[in-house]
């Protein structure tokens, strides 16, 4: 049985339309949206998505988003209470996050200091 936490962190109803829109056109219902974090970019930090069919022990999913979105323990303690958006604009598409535990970030918003 996966972690399936309820926890603040808000993904738009924009976000996951994209999201299931994606997963229908892989054809393959077992994709979830991984969000990640890892070291690097100009701040420090940057986010990572992908859409990923294996789900590691440690993984947890969002109740309220348990069937679409996974994110690894440590990569969470960094986005409670951040939100999660899809963006299309004349610079292209993409997912974004607003997180309000980010001191800095830099200018494209794909990566932050804490």
């Amino acid at each position: 049985m996966k972690n399936t936490l309820e926890i603040s962190l808000h993904v738009s109803n924009i976000a996951i339309k994209k999201i299931k829109k994606l997963i229908k056109e892989k054809n393959n219902s077992n994709l979830k949206l991984r969000v990640y974090i890892t070291g690097g970019g100009c701040s420090g930090f940057k986010y990572g998505f992908i859409f990923d069919k294996n789900i590691n022990e440690n993984d947890i999913f969002i109740k309220k988003y348990k069937n679409y979105i996974v994110i690894d323990p440590i990569s969470l303690q960094y986005l409670i209470g951040g939100k999660i958006d899809y963006k299309e604009d004349l610079t292209g598409s993409k997912f974004i996050i607003s997180n309000p535990n980010a001191k800095n970030t830099c200018g494209c918003g794909l990566s932050f200091s804490i």
